[in-house]
């Protein structure tokens, strides 16, 4: 799971990162309500964690923009200042839960494991791209109706690609998304790879596109060729 951390303390965001990566999650910084607004333009992350006095953007416009963008990953807020007006706004702009600084990291990771159980059950496990059905919980694809067979990597950029069906994602997305920290990974080989893929998914009429400069994006099928497969 990729988690966008925003806290201007340095001291408690690094801390914070350390002990959410040793328990498996994928943790990204940034210090000012700008940068994170632009990061979350992306729609790479799966679940944010936010402080509210931040420099730049208020963590509460972060919040509001956030959801005017229609995104609906978890927003876990954390703040210093939280009385009952403040806890109301919040929850109105459309933050989904709060923890008071000093943050107990036990409380915060029991906190998030409740919001992200939320949001599994509410969530469509099975996608249809063209003739391409991805069954997101048990990791399975198919073409039509034989299986197709992924690797592990090729599932996980699926999958991410899939999650953000006509939005430009960049290489340093994709890689965080396939490959792990320790891994060797040569200068092309995201070019390499995405070749690759594109010949499997090419039978489902799904296409990645290259946008020079920018990334890749996953163009959703048409309703034509829905309708012919």
């Amino acid at each position: 799971m990729h988690i966008l951390l925003v806290e201007d303390d340095a001291l408690l965001a690094d801390g914070l990162a350390r002990s959410l990566s040793q328990t498996g999650y994928q943790v990204e910084l940034a210090s000012d309500g700008l940068i994170a607004d632009r990061l979350l333009e992306s729609g790479s992350f799966d679940f944010v964690i936010l402080d509210l006095g931040l420099p730049g953007l208020d963590g509460r416009k972060v919040v509001e923009r956030l959801r005017k963008r229609k995104q609906t990953m978890p927003v876990l807020v954390l703040s210093a200042r939280m009385d009952l007006e403040e806890r109301v706004l919040l929850l109105n702009l459309g933050a989904d839960d709060y923890v008071v600084k000093p943050v107990a990291l036990v409380e915060l990771e029991a906190r998030m494991r409740a919001l992200i159980r939320r949001t599994q059950a509410t969530h469509e496990p099975f996608v249809m791209l063209g003739r391409l059905k991805l069954d997101t919980d048990g990791k399975r694809a198919w073409l039509g109706e034989q299986a197709l067979e992924l690797s592990a990597r090729e599932w996980a950029a699926v999958e991410f690609l899939a999650s953000r069906v006509n939005r430009i994602v960049n290489k340093d997305q994709i890689t965080q998304a396939i490959y792990t920290w320790d891994d060797e990974i040569t200068p092309n080989a995201i070019e390499k790879f995405i070749s690759r893929l594109r010949v499997k998914l090419e039978p489902a009429g799904v296409t990645i596109r290259t946008v020079r400069g920018l990334g890749y994006f996953l163009e959703k099928p048409s309703e034509g060729n829905d309708a012919a497969n």
